[in-house]
């Protein structure tokens, strides 16, 4: 039976006393919620007309690859992502998990889930040093997923991690590795949708021993976590704002103005659009100000949305991203991908699924040739420690880098991103298309055919993405050839990288590289270039 916003209210007034709700809580409605904080000035207002000034910082452009710790209270099941959320509903296969291991989600819910995680394991030192020798030039924690816990010392959340689970300041622990380490910090927002996401631990099954028997979410006491919305969102999640009140929007405000002004991060994502107009931009405004309040007046704050609008060139507020995807083509302004080497939180049933040290080099060449960065996601299991599968993973990125890094740290997109097999057998959409996000499980395998390019100054760096079989043991490059449509100049020296100089020779149709007989390392391979005209 459905629980009405007058009922909900009733019961809520009822038991807040004996909850001692945080007078600032503005989960039901704003007579919990004081007035809106005040943003830092600067030199943006929280207006599209002002921010859309903002300029990205080189550092994020420069930067190209960075790792992401999608960790939290949903990893303590290692059973995957969205286990908070699927746990209530009857037939996925994560509510059939819960119910065996666990007992009902009438009894047991998600909450009491929390106390396993542990992070007994957890080093963020040690991590932290893997990552940068594999390469990576910035690292972002999960702040906030979808399941309402902080992991830092909230000031409008006893839900965090600081009081609950592993009672440490997860947020603040990675910043403090991330400097020392010299790496810029991010903190990752999944708040917004939170309203209408968790909706399901209020239902109930529709058969069986249980039907009808609401789950741990639908009890007054837990509204405080669980949240109030109305309406049950099980299958279908209306993926918008709709239907979310004004003071879920001022609460998301305040927890999120808080992690601003805790942790000051380099970059803030979010998992969505920009949110809440109004709201989203003073916090936009907020970031950015107190950025440039730290650096002389000019901001290195980086925001992302995954929605193109707020990212369009011209009228860009903000770092477009692009969950599990790949633009279609160079776009114009530096841009993300955001994806995971498997599930978003840790699943034991995907060790050894993971994505291949070869995958992962593929897809950072191919977005770095777009003009675009990798935000990877390596998932923590509930220990805090990776396990052997991923550190394997990690261990092949960073032989890679060891190698090639100069052809994809501070480069610049060249007239083209590529060539080869895969460009040809792709059909070019608009660049604007919402259909970038999540197609990544259309990609296909690249092999020596295949040519990606960057530039650092006057020099040209062409990727031919896999070792040729053919006994003669060389390359063709269509591009390079003295008809090529991208009318280059002349081509005076070639370096494998990691072997150095090899023989190579122009025609009209291309430029042929001879290899040598043993190959430098493995995946992808990367011919420097140098000469008069080329970039």
């Amino acid at each position: 039976m459905p629980i009405s916003r007058r009922n909900i209210l009733k019961r809520l007034a009822l038991i807040a006393p004996a909850l001692q709700l945080n007078p600032s809580f503005a989960f039901v409605n704003n007579r919990f919620s004081g007035p809106m904080s005040p943003i830092a000035t600067g030199p943006f207002e929280a207006t599209r007309a002002s921010l859309k000034s903002y300029k990205i910082p080189a550092w994020f452009r420069d930067a190209k690859f960075g790792i992401w710790a999608h960790w939290g209270p949903q990893s303590a099941v290692e059973y995957g992502d969205w286990y908070a959320r699927n746990m209530y509903i009857q037939g996925q296969k994560q509510y059939e998990y819960h119910v065996k291991t666990y007992g009902h989600p009438s009894k047991f819910g998600f909450k009491d889930t929390i106390p396993a995680w542990k992070a007994e394991k957890f080093d963020p030192d040690y991590l932290m040093g893997l990552y940068k020798k594999a390469g990576a030039k910035y690292f972002m924690s999960m702040g906030i997923h979808h399941d309402n816990f902080d992991l830092w010392n909230s000031k409008f959340n006893r839900w965090n991690s600081v009081n609950m689970g592993p009672r440490k300041d997860i947020v603040g622990l990675w910043k403090k590795a991330a400097q020392k380490h010299g790496l810029k910090f991010g903190i990752s927002d999944h708040l917004w949708i939170t309203y209408k996401w968790f909706s399901t631990s209020k239902g109930s099954d529709k058969d069986g021993a249980y039907a009808g028997i609401p789950y741990d979410g639908a009890n007054p006491k837990n509204f405080e976590y669980y949240g109030t919305c109305e309406e049950v969102f099980n299958k279908r999640l209306d993926w918008n704002e709709n239907g979310i009140p004004e003071s879920w929007k001022k609460h998301w405000f305040d927890r999120i103005k808080d992690l601003v002004d805790q942790y000051e991060p380099d970059l803030l994502y979010c998992d969505g659009h920009l949110p809440f107009e109004e709201y989203g931009l003073k916090i936009l405004a907020h970031l950015y100000n107190k950025s440039a309040e730290k650096n002389g007046g000019a901001t290195q704050a980086v925001y992302t949305s995954k929605r193109p609008e707020d990212s369009a060139e011209g009228s860009a507020v903000c770092v477009f991203d692009v969950e599990r995807g790949v633009v279609e083509t160079i776009w114009p302004l530096p841009w993300q991908t955001d994806t995971c080497i498997g599930d978003w939180h840790y699943n034991k049933e995907v060790i050894g699924k993971h994505k291949s040290a070869k995958t992962v080099v593929d897809l950072l060449v191919d977005i770095v040739s777009r003009n675009g960065n990798l935000m990877l996601n390596f998932p923590l299991p509930a220990s805090g420690m990776l396990d052997n599968d991923e550190l394997t993973v990690l261990d092949g990125i960073t032989k890679w880098m060891s190698v090639n890094s100069e052809a994809i740290y501070a480069t610049r997109p060249w007239k083209i991103y590529g060539e080869g097999p895969v460009i040809a057998s792709t059909s070019n959409r608009n660049e604007g298309n919402s259909s970038q996000q999540f197609n990544e499980r259309n990609r296909k395998q690249l092999t020596h055919a295949d040519v990606r390019f960057t530039t650092k100054n006057n020099t040209l760096y062409a990727f031919f993405m896999g070792w040729p079989e053919d006994e003669q043991k060389s390359v063709m490059i269509r591009a390079l050839g003295t008809k090529s449509q991208q009318t280059i100049g002349s081509i005076e020296n070639v370096e494998l990288l990691g072997r150095g100089r090899v023989d190579f020779k122009r025609a009209e149709d291309g430029l042929q590289i001879s290899l040598p007989a043993e190959k430098p390392g493995d995946h992808a391979y990367v011919l420097k270039l140098s000469g008069k005209g080329l970039v």
